[in-house]
């Protein structure tokens, strides 16, 4: 039997472990912390036997999420299965301190007339047409180009640079912030237009098929929905969990590794290692050698993160706001929410924390550097303490205009992911997230990266997606399952990779861009776009 060595706890780990164990062959996960299930579990805030639960941030499942979800349709709960514990959205509020509330229906829409309100906060009446008519030549662009110049052109073109925002109306570049700052780590002046275009194309698309959920999220928090129910099931499969073992060494022949040191002292051998440690942990475990024997493993140093972490608000009342998220479209601190208890249906606040406690708001702060309204600094500089105040604070500005919803006697405690560590000048973060950047997609290493007994299986991975979640880590960690079914054959059949839908209509002009980037020519809109600015350029000039 072949003997696997998961170094990695979260959602990839898991995943190739799963896959693994599932075709029979011997799996063993370890994992640095006391928890697993990486930036997705929940956090106890307690060791009461039912302790209120904290998150590293809310979960939700767009309609794209293939992989993650078959993966939960295959983990038993009780009577049903995890995926039975997804529950559909209806509405995103996007609240602003300066304008009235846009809601967005998030529900599978059925006639016509639904699919275009569907669509109309990212088309809304207060973006001029002329730029919602150039948005969807760009949409229009990314549709008819091929793979390659996508991955070898369109990744090296910023998002903000492809949708000429600069040139754009302010309620246009205003759009464009918080449509895309509501997704994983994807922020449109770093973010590649190959990757940002293709990820706001599949929401879209998303809302427009009848067959699929827009948009879903868990009945309860994540590890009581989810990472429980799946380590147990992984257990009766016969995988063994190691918990509070770090490793920290990978030991090299030059062609294989020969073993994984761990911080105890321990030294692990297998047959075949996945490395499913975050992106800020794998490079102190690439040595010279092994980046000599595989050039992959040397560029994953250049991959960039950003601090976007969570805090739950528990209120004494249940604040609903909208049965879907929250989008604060000029918050300083770049914030989303969702209100959590309406959806917990199968999680109980009752004796697990304050007896005053019903309700959740459970917030996300993406933007780390920007000064803030009460303490006038950036929330990297400010306590933790100071961080909740600010949050709370930017959140009733957004959502106390014209009625007030949040009041300060409603807050009865909060937790702030004990990732943000206090130091001296402020805090730090320990569990950072990989962002897109522009260019990014080249040092995105594959699962098989050619060293002879080792595979990747993490969000840095190069997948379908190219973004930082727990689809991308889903589907790393089936390519690294793959890698090692294939390396020892046998008929048990591959995971499944399923690669991103978009519209079949488009698929004739794809194969003649196709032919036109082999012969080193533009897209035909490319040349309309630069006539365009040409021309819009003359006459501002005069």
């Amino acid at each position: 039997m072949t003997d696997v060595a998961v170094l990695g706890g979260g959602i990839g780990g898991l995943t190739a472990a799963h896959e693994l164990a599932d075709r029979g062959l011997s799996v063993t996960v370890y994992e640095a912390t006391d928890q697993f299930g990486g930036k997705a579990r929940s956090i106890p805030l307690s060791d009461a036997e039912r302790p209120l639960h904290g998150e590293h941030g809310f979960r939700f499942f767009p309609a794209f999420y293939r992989h993650v979800v078959e993966t939960m349709a295959r983990i038993p709960d009780g009577d049903s299965t995890v995926a039975d514990n997804l529950v559909e959205t209806e509405a995103t509020l996007i609240a602003s301190a300066t304008a009235a509330d846009q809601v967005a229906e998030t529900r599978t829409p059925d006639p016509v007339r639904g699919w275009l309100e569907s669509l109309r906060p990212a088309f809304a009446e207060d973006v001029p047409a002329r730029d919602v008519r150039f948005l969807l030549e760009r949409l229009c662009y990314l549709l008819t180009s091929c793979e390659a110049r996508r991955a070898e052109e369109l990744d090296d073109v910023s998002w903000w640079a492809f949708v000429d925002a600069e040139n754009r109306s302010p309620e246009f570049r205003d759009r464009l912030a918080f449509a895309t700052q509501s997704l994983v780590a994807l922020r449109p002046e770093l973010g590649s237009a190959r990757t940002i275009g293709t990820i706001y194309l599949q929401l879209l698309l998303g809302q427009l098929d009848p067959t699929r959920p827009t948009e879903r999220i868990l009945n309860a928090p994540t590890s009581e929905a989810w990472i429980d129910p799946w380590i147990r099931h992984l257990e009766t499969l016969g995988v063994e969990f190691r918990p509070n073992a770090p490793v920290t060494e990978l030991e090299f022949d030059g062609r294989r590794i020969t073993g994984a040191a761990l911080a105890d002292g321990e030294t692990v051998v297998a047959d075949e290692y996945v490395l499913a440690v975050p992106v800020e942990v794998a490079p102190e475990l690439v040595t010279p050698a092994l980046t000599r024997a595989a050039p992959e493993l040397g560029r994953i140093e250049r991959l960039e993160t950003a601090w976007m972490n969570g805090i739950q608000f528990y209120l004494s009342e249940d604040v609903t706001l909208t049965r879907g998220h929250q989008v604060y479209a000029d918050s300083p601190w770049a914030l989303t929410s969702i209100s959590q208890r309406q959806f917990w249906t199968d999680y109980d606040l009752d004796g697990r924390g304050p007896d005053e406690a019903t309700g959740v708001i459970s917030a996300i702060a993406s933007d780390w550097e920007t000064p803030g309204l009460v303490y006038e600094r950036p929330a990297r500089e400010c306590t933790r303490e100071e961080i909740a105040t600010e949050i709370w604070e930017q959140l009733k500005a957004h959502l106390n205009a014209p009625a007030e919803r949040l009041r300060d006697e409603l807050l009865v405690d909060w937790f702030l992911d004990p990732a943000i560590v206090e130091t001296d000048g402020g805090v730090e973060n320990r569990s950072p997230l990989l962002i897109n950047t522009v260019g990014s997609l080249r040092n995105r290493p594959p699962a098989d990266v050619g060293v002879a007994n080792l595979t990747l299986a993490s969000d840095y991975v190069r997948t379908n997606s190219d973004l930082a979640s727990m689809e991308s880590a889903n589907e790393a960690g089936r390519r690294a399952a793959n890698a090692i079914l294939s390396r020892h054959g046998g008929t048990n059949a591959r995971a499944t990779i399923w690669d991103l839908e978009e519209p079949a209509v488009f698929e004739p002009f794809k194969r003649q861009d196709r032919i036109r980037y082999r012969l080193g020519l533009p897209h035909p809109a490319a040349v309309t776009q630069s006539l365009r600015t040409m021309t819009r350029g003359l006459v501002q000039n005069g």
